[in-house]
């Protein structure tokens, strides 16, 4: 049986939108952001990281979203999201889904951490806005006049991109670009991302006023 560890406000959202977009069976473990909104002591003892999204598979004990998600379509999703090995779809499909957590990770988190703490220091400020620009200039050109960052197919990699870009938004950094605020409705409206808030919540907090 699969199981699922899974925090409120997370990345794990992803993985459960996988397992729903699968048609897994699987066991949903949920665990609450303490009063710091850190995770709280009891997922270190599930993984050393002791963060979310956590996936046990018999004995093995999986972190970390990309890994999950490969794990999961390569052994349950006979490739129904991801391009074919070897191709140049598959190559660009895993540039994006490496994408999230590495180059585009660093000034949507630094953006976000500012929101919710009163503001970055001008020196961190001045590094991370024309970051975040790149990065969402980027993403809009990738989107732009497709449905999905592959064209008309749902892939790992629009499941991986879903939780930075909710985050964003609800923090008013989306409101100058319609074309991502397009994609990620499309994103909302698929079954498997309508079941996963449904099951477990949404991905992100609300916007604070």
């Amino acid at each position: 049986m699969l199981t699922l560890h899974h925090l409120n406000f997370s990345r794990s959202t992803r993985v459960l939108w996988l397992l729903e977009e699968l048609g897994l069976n699987y066991d949903l473990k949920t665990y609450e952001r303490d009063e710091h909104f850190r995770a709280p002591a009891a997922l270190a003892n599930v993984h050393p990281l002791g963060k979310a999204p956590i996936l046990v598979d018999d004995d093995l004990v999986l972190a970390e979203s990309a890994a999950i998600l490969r794990y999961l379509e390569q052994k349950y999703g006979d490739g129904r999201l991801v391009p074919a090995p070897g191709t140049p779809d598959r190559a660009i499909h895993d540039e994006w889904l490496d994408y999230v957590e590495s180059s585009a990770a660093l000034p949507v988190m630094l953006t976000l951490l500012g929101t919710m703490t009163g503001g970055l220091s001008q020196g961190l400020a001045g590094f991370t806005a024309p970051e975040l620009r790149k990065t969402l200039s980027y993403i809009a050109d990738g989107v732009r006049g497709r449905t999905y960052l592959l064209g008309d197919r749902l892939t790992l990699a629009d499941i991986q991109m879903s939780y930075l870009l909710d985050a964003l938004r609800k923090a008013g950094q989306l409101d100058e670009h319609p074309d991502i605020l397009s994609y990620l409705g499309r994103l909302e409206a698929t079954q498997g991302l309508r079941k996963a808030i449904e099951v477990g919540g949404p991905m992100s907090p609300p916007a604070r006023s």
